[in-house]
């Protein structure tokens, strides 16, 4: 069977919303060309939404890093009172928040996408020529999308297995951890998203004589 309808055939899996064939297509090669293909598509309508959206833009990664935060927090203050107050805690206070502090992670990367303080060497390319500069703006770009491919495909996997064997988050009766994987390829898609836009900002800079390069600052806002 070709990549080509190896990568067709994870498209037709999604639509059966069956987990033992979506299992079975993302485990061929394809799966990198139909996860390259989404992830170019999803990444441009999610940039498309960004410009035209401007309250999504600036508040999708951040809304999503703080109320995780605020319920790992909870979970753990209330946990500890339970257990040296009340001589008992949930079994489940223990294995859900790093699972919620996963999503918090991945959502958070994308947001410093946004901001470019992931491996911006802005101190040295600040000294390049401006086409220099958008060659390895657009080579970073490329870079972050390679990694959103590799990301997705492989998450998506361990999401699709998950689900097939019916694995449930421990000390819980009915938190499946499917629920929470699969948060992971769907922050890929907004970073993904980030690096578009970023992208298209920087031949606009570029088309009119701006700055390519600022320094960016982690924790920063644009």
């Amino acid at each position: 069977m070709s990549v080509w309808a190896e990568a067709i055939g994870v498209f037709a899996s999604f639509l059966t919303n069956d987990s033992f064939e979506m299992t079975n297509a993302l485990r061929t090669d394809g799966a990198y060309l139909a996860f390259a293909i989404l992830t170019v598509v999803a990444g441009g309508l999610m940039a498309f939404l960004f410009k035209r959206m401007p309250l999504l833009d600036r508040h999708l990664e951040r809304t999503i890093i703080i109320y995780a935060y605020l319920i790992i927090a909870w979970i753990i203050f209330s946990g500890v009172i339970q257990r040296f107050v009340l001589s008992g805690q949930p079994p489940w206070s223990s294995t859900i928040p790093p699972l919620i502090f996963m999503v918090m992670v991945w959502f958070g990367c994308s947001f410093n996408v946004k901001l470019r303080t992931h491996l911006s060497f802005s101190e040295f390319r600040s000294n390049m020529p401006a086409r220099a500069q958008l060659v390895v703006l657009s080579m970073d770009a490329v870079l972050w999308l390679v990694f959103c491919v590799i990301c997705m495909t492989t998450t998506a996997r361990i999401a699709a297995n998950s689900s097939a064997n019916f694995q449930i988050v421990l000390g819980t009766d009915g938190f499946m951890q499917w629920w929470f994987i699969i948060t992971v390829p769907i922050a890929f898609i907004v970073m993904a998203g980030r690096v578009i836009e970023n992208l298209f900002e920087d031949y606009d800079n570029y088309r009119n004589g701006r700055p390519l390069i600022e320094q960016a600052v982690i924790g920063g806002d644009t």
